[in-house]
């Protein structure tokens, strides 16, 4: 890797999101948490302090060693980045007496200052604030005002250290992403040479260089992030990537065999197992949601062991790890609280002794699927909905049964067959079937049923930390219930969720 920014993170919800923009604009950005930041060596061509929820009033609230990296490369502290640095330098920082939230204009900027260089006068900009600068450090002064914020953006006289005290990263500024691409690119001289093609090419070589004529093995699901990490490490070392792709019994329906087609047209060595009887005696009887989860993943690495043993020399275990698991892993608050278990595979057992590849540990969701369209992989396959490791295990709420999975795939099938055929499948980020552990009154021709309730639930979403339901046509719920009620004995009622998250979450369970 070459040149890079290094983000430094306060705690923000929105520390994500910035490092998202600068990789649109084509320059590699790492996020570091405060309290760990890496030497700053020649390839750190700048440093961008986040925001945080901490305000920089209190006696614990994170700091930097500010002059070391001063001394070193360019700085753009944003919102709370842009009250330490000018805390630090030996300016004043008060609680708001106008508490600034959401939209704001731009009423003056600095015409020759080049971080605003193309945006104009009366832009709109996104506030997030509580506190506000009331006084500069003696050697710097204001570029941008708001109507209620004078110093809504300032520059030091004697170095390229700027402070804006809006969001640029969110799409509610409206130039936002030009303000980051003149810091980038006029004040820290980034090449924007990272592209999608670049960093294929850089691993592919570094994939080769570092797994040789070893063996890998890896356990694929269908889905978008370990079918591009699975394609990145064939390109290095062909043959010797052996796939699993296991069917536990809760995918939907016809997925085993068409996702195992999709591979085969890949060029893929992988190997279908068909598990679901092992997987269903270890969840029967069981009804607690983090009860079924860790089922189905301890089941998963019992099949999986099994059948990575049956190849000979596996030295290293590939995984679709991307940059937001690795981030988690070390935030500025640690790990987040479990809310459940990880729908992926949380570990194999020790015994099996592989080192781990991760060729997506870089990319976030939207650069994997860049990726994906760069060694040419077909659409299905990237633009497949997020889907959850335990699959309809946690989308039959209560105890699950080979019937249930039946009952559901069906109600699942019509649902997203029905958003294909409409065209709405792609303006979803996320859609499925929930089976209800409750049953209803209906009536079919002269018959009294009382059968089962289904729950649609179709989400739109960024990245899916939030979500909202997603407003389908009332033409549409309505066929598609008809098509469910029609044709899936044991199914009388379906109904919509219209929760956003939060406080729902996108899965039931």
């Amino acid at each position: 890797m070459e040149e890079k920014i290094i983000i430094i993170d306060f705690g923000s919800q929105y520390t994500q999101l910035i490092a998202r923009r600068v990789r649109e604009l084509n320059v590699y950005c790492e996020i570091h948490p405060f309290s760990k930041i890496p030497e700053l060596d020649e390839n750190i061509k700048g440093v961008i302090l986040s925001g945080s929820p901490c305000s920089v009033r209190d006696e614990d609230s994170p700091r930097i060693d500010v002059d070391s990296i001063i001394s070193k490369v360019p700085l753009l502290g944003v919102c709370y980045g842009a009250q330490l640095l000018a805390q630090i330098k030996g300016g004043n920082v008060q609680a708001s007496t106008t508490r600034e939230y959401g939209r704001a204009i731009l009423t003056e900027k600095s015409e020759d200052n080049v971080i605003f260089k193309g945006i104009p006068v009366d832009s709109q900009v996104w506030m997030s604030h509580g506190d506000t600068i009331t006084q500069l450090p003696g050697n710097a002064h204001i570029i941008a005002s708001t109507d209620s914020v004078k110093v809504a953006a300032f520059k030091f006289d004697d170095a390229n250290i700027f402070g804006i005290q809006f969001h640029p990263e969110v799409t509610h500024s409206e130039h936002g992403k030009l303000l980051l691409q003149n810091f980038l690119v006029d004040v820290c001289g980034c090449s924007q040479t990272w592209t999608s093609d670049s960093f294929v090419e850089m691993t592919v070589a570094e994939l080769k260089e570092q797994l040789g004529d070893d063996k890998v093995v890896m356990g694929l699901s269908g889905g978008v992030d370990s079918s591009v990490a699975a394609m990145l490490i064939h390109k290095a070392i062909g043959k010797n990537l052996y796939c699993i792709f296991v069917d536990n019994g809760l995918l939907r329906k016809h997925e085993f065999e068409e996702v195992l087609e999709s591979y085969k047209g890949l060029g893929l060595n992988v190997k279908g197992v068909n598990a679901k009887d092992k997987f269903y005696a270890a969840l029967n009887g069981l009804t607690d949601p983090e009860a079924k989860r860790k089922a189905i993943g301890k089941t998963f690495i019992d099949v999986f062991d099994d059948e990575a043993h049956k190849i000979q020399d596996v030295k290293w275990l590939g995984q679709g790890t991307i940059y937001p698991d690795v981030i988690e892993s070390v935030s500025v608050k640690g790990p987040s609280v479990t809310i459940k278990s990880h729908h992926n595979v949380g570990g194999l057992p020790d015994y099996m002794k592989l080192k781990v590849v991760e060729p997506l540990k870089l990319l976030f969701k939207d650069g994997v699927r860049d990726v994906g369209r760069a060694i040419h992989m077909p659409d299905n396959i990237l633009q497949r909905h997020p889907f959850p490791g335990p699959g309809l295990g946690i989308r039959i709420l209560g105890d699950i049964t080979a019937e249930k999975v039946r009952i559901l795939q069906e109600v699942d099938y019509y649902f997203i067959h029905g958003l294909k055929e409409y065209g709405l499948y792609d303006q979803v980020w996320q859609a499925g079937a929930m089976l209800l552990p409750v049953q209803s009154v209906g009536v079919m021709g002269d018959e009294r049923t009382y059968e089962s309730v289904v729950a649609l639930r179709a989400v739109t979403s960024v990245d899916g930390m939030t979500a909202d339901w997603a407003h389908l046509p009332y033409e549409f719920l309505g066929k598609v219930s008809n098509q469910i009620i029609n044709n899936v004995k044991g199914v009388n009622r379906v109904v919509y969720d219209i929760s956003s998250k939060p406080p729902a979450t996108i899965e039931w369970e």
